[in-house]
């Protein structure tokens, strides 16, 4: 039976997500009425609208279709000659009110990587030796049932530190050094050496034989990555990790669209939509407030980075009609933009319910099977 607890941290993952967007959505919002221009509505959710209370000239709503946010600024479709209108602003002022949205983003990952810097912040890593680590320590983060680990009261949230068998005591540090010991020892009891909740315990273990999984235990190695640093620092160092985040980000897209051109493929890359990256914060928060700090912040930045893409339906589609603008001295036809941004859209929604059937929803089918067998 899957437990509460794993749907409500699915859900909470999910409004995580929507706050993303509510936030993106608040920049394109507060920039536009800094300049006058009317907002019809600011809405979370997609409609059919569940509520809405109009204050001022704009209405606020609440919707059925929960992926993200909108809002509606007059004129910003064109078609209309009102000096309270996007389309009635200077070009500067319209793309201060688009780049408002994806500054949003960047300043989202500041505050949250800032935070990060004020509590320290401990993260998965591999097994390779990172120069000037000293806490790397493999964690226990999923049990499976009628498993060896269950039997012998292995717990998520369990730090291996040492394993002794007939040969001696080995102190563990990395994944590779755990499965070696265990695969070599199957049906021969062993006693680990463990930490839990900051106490020092042990634990009789006898690796399975028929098992594919002798133990029965997902397992990550986690370190501190990022350092706590006073207060009145943290910003800084936050603000310069989400510059870092970007440059990653950047140069990862690159390395997929140029092996993906060049015919090498996407081995490697993780497709998902907004459904995949909610299980993906799910499981993300079984790691601790933190990680899942971390998480939210990284995708963030992610968003602002593709949102920035010249493809007609995201901001930097827009961006590009207004650059079109600027060069021939008139905007484009309403109808030719409308069209193509119809086109691009349509485009994004197919691509977004292809990703969602082929990797999103095997995912959530994984994360409640995880979770039942943890039960």
């Amino acid at each position: 039976m899957i437990s509460i607890s794993a749907i409500l941290t699915l859900v909470f993952a999910l409004f995580s997500l929507i706050a993303l967007m509510i936030i993106h959505e608040f920049g394109h919002f507060i920039i536009a009425k800094k300049f006058g221009v009317r907002v019809d509505e600011f809405g979370i959710g997609y409609p059919p609208r569940i509520v809405g209370k109009k204050i001022g000239e704009t209405i606020y709503s609440i919707n059925w279709i929960p992926l993200g946010a909108f809002v509606r600024i007059y004129g910003e479709e064109g078609g209309v000659d009102d000096y309270r209108s996007f389309v009635g602003l200077k070009i500067w002022k319209r793309v201060l009110i688009i780049i408002g949205g994806v500054a949003a983003f960047w300043l989202a990952s500041i505050v949250i990587f800032s935070v990060l810097f004020m509590i320290g912040t401990k993260l998965p890593i591999g097994d390779a030796d990172v120069q000037g680590l000293t806490d790397a320590k493999v964690t226990i983060v999923e049990v499976m049932s009628n498993s060896a680990a269950q039997s012998a009261g292995l717990k998520m949230g369990d730090v291996v530190t040492g394993i002794t068998t007939a040969e001696g005591q080995t102190e563990i540090n990395k994944i590779s050094e755990f499965k070696e010991i265990t695969s070599a020892n199957k049906g021969t009891e062993i006693t680990l050496a463990v930490e839990r909740d900051g106490q020092s315990i042990t634990l009789l273990l006898t690796p399975s034989i028929e098992s594919e999984s002798p133990v029965g235990v997902g397992l990550q190695r986690m370190a501190t990555l990022i350092q706590k640093y006073p207060w009145y620092q943290a910003p800084i160092q936050g603000t310069i990790y989400t510059w870092k985040t970007t440059v990653a980000t950047v140069t990862g897209l690159y390395t997929i669209f140029a092996n993906l051109f060049s015919g090498k493929g996407t081995a490697g890359a993780e497709f998902a939509g907004p459904l995949g990256i909610t299980v993906f914060l799910a499981n993300a928060a079984n790691y601790g407030i933190g990680f899942f700090l971390y998480f939210i912040g990284t995708i963030s930045v992610a968003v602002a980075v593709f949102n920035l893409f010249p493809i007609p339906a995201l901001d930097g589609g827009k961006l590009v009609f207004l650059l079109i603008e600027k060069i021939k001295g008139s905007p484009v036809s309403v109808k030719i933009e409308q069209n193509i941004t119809l086109a691009c859209f349509a485009v994004l929604i197919l691509l977004s319910i292809f990703i969602t059937i082929k990797f999103d929803i095997p995912r959530v089918t994984d994360y409640f099977k995880s979770v039942v067998s943890q039960k």
